[in-house]
């Protein structure tokens, strides 16, 4: 049996969050034992309680220190650790110096799920490590970008395993109804976007689309639900809001728990990002059968085919965004259309069985090649 360890430095809540308990739930079903390093009193870990005995985990240290060097060393001995898999840029940092001050001797797995404008060039060393063996990339876009920084002899352990949702999940029930919560009578068009507010999100777009909406095509009975963790840009978008005149047109949730919970009450999903690696946000739509509105980012181009079982659009284009949100608005059937052929594109491609499934195939490679190397050197 293949001993794994993910090891994750996320100290907020995002979708590549709960993608790792998505495939740590589907591992163990083709025999994976598996641990978790994770730092003390982040959502990750508060997900985590109750569930397995095998969480690790720690107060937090940067992943630079001697004491976080010492602590994964001692995990991977302990635990006789076969292959680290890396889930954010930390944990990168972290395992790299550690593996340079200690030759932990593992197979390491990076997971790259997003796409940054700029890499430092200790970011680039950083990728190019020879110990890292694998690189899973969450899209074909997120694959292409990353490439860029790779040296020839990365470039060839990149591969793409794309986000997923579980497939028989019992999803967990909204804590709320929606509509019922702010008075929202069943013709108002509900708009939905979940997203913290990140500068990747482009959060300013979504206004710029809600505004399009209201005050240039003069579409009222609207309303744009937006859940997600608040920020330090979150004051500048409550200004924006009052100076395009929206306050009655938009709600702002903050972070809500199981988000997704929410989506089956919406109208439509709207996605406005312009750096992505996903989003994952847009597959647990798809599965819950919601309409989706996108710009063309990270893993859009593999998942909607434009007009069939959605709509995408350039970065940063509103007045597209719009036009297509009015289209879906005045078209019942095509929003039936999309739901039935999203949906179908989901079991297709984007259930948490093939995420298990594919990603294990990556762990049994190594595992070989492993195998192979010690045969060769004994």
């Amino acid at each position: 049996m293949v001993k794994v360890l993910h090891i994750s430095g996320a100290r907020s809540w995002g979708g590549s969050e709960q993608q790792l308990l998505y495939l740590m739930n589907e591992l163990p079903k083709v025999e994976v034992n598996q641990k978790l390093l994770c730092y003390e009193g982040t959502p990750l870990h508060a997900e985590t309680q109750g569930k397995s005995e095998d969480v690790m985990a720690i107060p937090y240290v940067k992943p630079t220190s001697k004491t976080y060097r010492k602590k994964l060393r001692e995990i991977v001995n302990q635990n006789q650790i076969d292959i680290i898999h890396l889930h954010t840029n930390d944990a990168a940092t972290g395992y790299v110096l550690t593996d340079l001050f200690y030759k932990i001797n593992t197979s390491t797995v990076l997971a790259r799920k997003s796409v940054r404008a700029k890499h430092s060039f200790l970011s680039k060393l950083k990728y190019n490590y020879k110990n890292i063996h694998a690189i899973i990339c969450v899209s074909k876009y997120v694959e292409d970008h990353f490439s860029r920084i790779l040296n020839q002899k990365n470039k060839k352990k990149t591969t793409v395993i794309h986000d997923s949702v579980k497939q028989d999940d019992q999803f967990e029930k909204a804590s709320f109804n929606i509509r019922q919560k702010y008075q929202l009578s069943e013709d108002v068009f509900l708009i939905g976007n979940i997203a913290n507010h990140t500068r990747a999100k482009d959060h300013p777009l979504l206004l710029k689309t809600l505004n399009e909406l209201v005050h240039v095509r003069k579409i009222r009975n609207i309303k744009l639900i937006q859940i997600g963790q608040f920020s330090s840009l979150t004051e500048k978008l409550k200004v924006l809001v009052k100076e395009y005149k929206l306050e009655d047109y938009i709600i702002y949730t903050d972070f809500v728990r199981n988000a997704s919970s929410f989506m089956n009450q919406f109208d439509v999903f709207l996605m406005t990002s312009s750096r992505e690696g996903g989003p994952s946000s847009v597959i647990e739509a798809f599965s819950k059968k919601v309409p989706v509105v996108s710009t063309r980012v990270g893993v859009i181009d593999e998942a909607i085919e434009d007009g069939i079982n959605g709509f995408s659009v350039p970065v940063g284009d509103y007045k597209e965004l719009a036009e297509k949100l009015i289209i879906l608005k005045e078209n019942k059937e095509l929003r039936e259309q999309f739901r039935k052929k999203s949906y179908e594109r989901f079991i297709s491609d984007f259930t948490a069985e093939k995420l298990g499934k594919e990603t294990y195939r990556v762990y049994n490679s190594l595992m070989n090649d492993q195998a192979q190397s010690n045969y060769l050197n004994s």
